[in-house]
């Protein structure tokens, strides 16, 4: 599914490369649940940003289902991600002045989808997540568990192929943490939903099957947990 050769990452100044990621070459198989983790500055959420096409890296080569991602046009590349990558972040980034609803629906209008299709979907979803009487209230009536659960509805009401997560439970307390995470483990397990994750959390990563272990931008560790 994602083939990374010889990426890196860096900085010029006056000559001097500093680098944020170096000689990153793996791969992750559909159906895996990967978690990155690393101290601060290791390079970690800037390796998931690439993964998720929201940065380019200086060198390397990235394969993304069969296409080569780096190859692309900026409007091929908007497609592929809108149509096979779901976003979940820390900071939730729903819009204050969308009702739940309505930031769950905000993709599928992106992919240009019928009014009624996009209802049906959001429908369903709030049903799945039990969100149903939420669905018009705003983000700031909901509480942090909450409102990352519809970041999680949004990023899956699009039917992506993968969810990339950056600490997708950083703000959230330790019961709303297990929630989001058990949530994320029936969606690997019990519908083969590839799953990317940035954590800091050894509990968290214990969820997935393998742990990338960077240091200073390199991957020093490749765990396979099952």
């Amino acid at each position: 599914m994602i083939e990374l050769k010889n990426i890196e990452k860096y900085y010029a100044n006056k000559g001097v490369k500093s680098y944020i990621l170096r000689h990153i070459t793996t791969s992750i198989k559909q159906g895996e649940f990967v978690s990155i983790m690393g101290p601060s500055g290791a390079g970690k959420s800037t390796l998931l940003n690439i993964l998720g096409m929201l940065e380019e890296p200086t060198y390397g080569d990235y394969e993304f289902m069969g296409e080569n991602v780096l190859s692309l046009n900026e409007r091929k590349r908007i497609d592929l991600y809108r149509s096979h990558i779901g976003f979940v972040f820390q900071a939730y980034h729903l819009i204050d002045e969308m009702t739940v609803a309505e930031n769950i629906e905000a993709p599928l209008l992106y992919k240009k989808i019928g009014s009624a299709e996009r209802k049906s979907r959001v429908a369903d979803i709030l049903d799945r997540f039990s969100m149903v009487a939420k669905r018009d209230l705003f983000p700031n009536q909901l509480s942090g568990g909450q409102q990352q659960l519809v970041g999680i509805a949004r990023a899956l009401v699009a039917q992506p192929s993968i969810i990339l997560a950056d600490e997708p439970t950083g703000n959230l307390q330790s019961v709303q943490a297990i929630q989001i995470m058990e949530l994320f483990k029936r969606l690997n397990e019990e519908e083969g939903m590839t799953i990317i994750q940035v954590t800091h959390s050894e509990i968290n990563a214990g969820y997935g099957s393998r742990i990338l272990h960077l240091l200073d931008g390199i991957i020093k560790e490749d765990v396979n947990l099952k």
